[in-house]
């Protein structure tokens, strides 16, 4: 067989398996048996979304969430070839690439980011150590330092509440702040926050010279606050909060 014989039979054979409704098989092929390749590759793609975004899965009826699947594994082209990154594929695809259908919930795009975050964090390769940390630090005059494993979102929708019985038609008028964290038990968690606790957060991630009173000066400041001391103690309490939850390790050592 010449090689481009070969290659058009490939492509003829991965079309089919990615999308068999509109590509016909490579003639001389058994249906039965390449129906096995058919069901085994969708089925392992199918089953890892649905273990990897479970409420998006409950929301959805079978035939809808099989219309996305197929539509997701015969359209995009993964740029990785990683079996653990079909998720960062699948959160890419609703982004950029697929067209919205009137079963949507309104935030879906926001409700795969979380469930995409949840995953990617109890996959990371990142450790918690405390090299050059001192866990005993003082955090209002030592840099608050924050876990690797914890990371700092903002949404529109209180995505951490979505489910079948719980799905806002319009978003809040106030948006959702969370931390989504790996503890030391390599458990992902979330704690939802205020704005004041994530600005906190965001400004010690900016500058890892600036101590935890310098950051809540700064928030008084812009919060125009008449009592900063107020801002301050409410501030220490946020911080000794994140670090009982090992969120903030400790402070760095100068």
């Amino acid at each position: 067989m010449a090689k481009a014989d070969f290659k058009q039979i490939q492509y003829a054979f991965t079309a089919h398996l990615r999308d068999p409704a509109n590509n016909p098989a490579p003639e001389g092929i058994e249906d039965r048996r390449i129906g096995i390749y058919r069901e085994l590759l969708y089925n392992n793609i199918e089953g890892f979304l649905s273990r990897g975004f479970p409420v998006i899965r409950s929301i959805y009826n079978d035939d809808n969430w099989h219309c996305m699947v197929r539509d997701f594994f015969s359209r995009h082209k993964s740029q990785s070839p990683y079996f653990l990154e079909i998720s960062q594929e699948f959160l890419s695809y609703l982004q950029n690439e697929r067209v919205a259908q009137p079963e949507d919930p309104a935030g879906l795009l926001e409700l795969a980011h979380y469930e995409w975050v949840e995953l990617a964090l109890n996959v990371a390769d990142e450790q918690i150590t405390l090299d050059g940390i001192n866990a005993n630090g003082d955090l209002l005059q030592g840099h608050p330092v924050l876990s690797p494993l914890a990371w700092s979102l903002a949404y529109q929708f209180p995505v951490h509440k979505m489910a079948p019985d719980y799905l806002p038609e319009k978003q809040p008028e106030q948006p959702t702040y969370l931390v989504v964290y790996r503890n030391r038990n390599d458990k992902v968690k979330f704690m939802e926050i205020n704005p004041v606790t994530a600005r906190l957060i965001h400004l010690l991630e900016e500058n890892n010279n600036l101590s935890g009173q310098q950051a809540l000066q700064q928030i008084a400041q812009e919060m125009n606050h008449p009592k900063p001391e107020v801002v301050i103690n409410g501030g220490l309490s946020a911080l000794q909060e994140l670090q009982s939850y090992g969120i903030i390790l400790g402070t760095a050592y100068q």
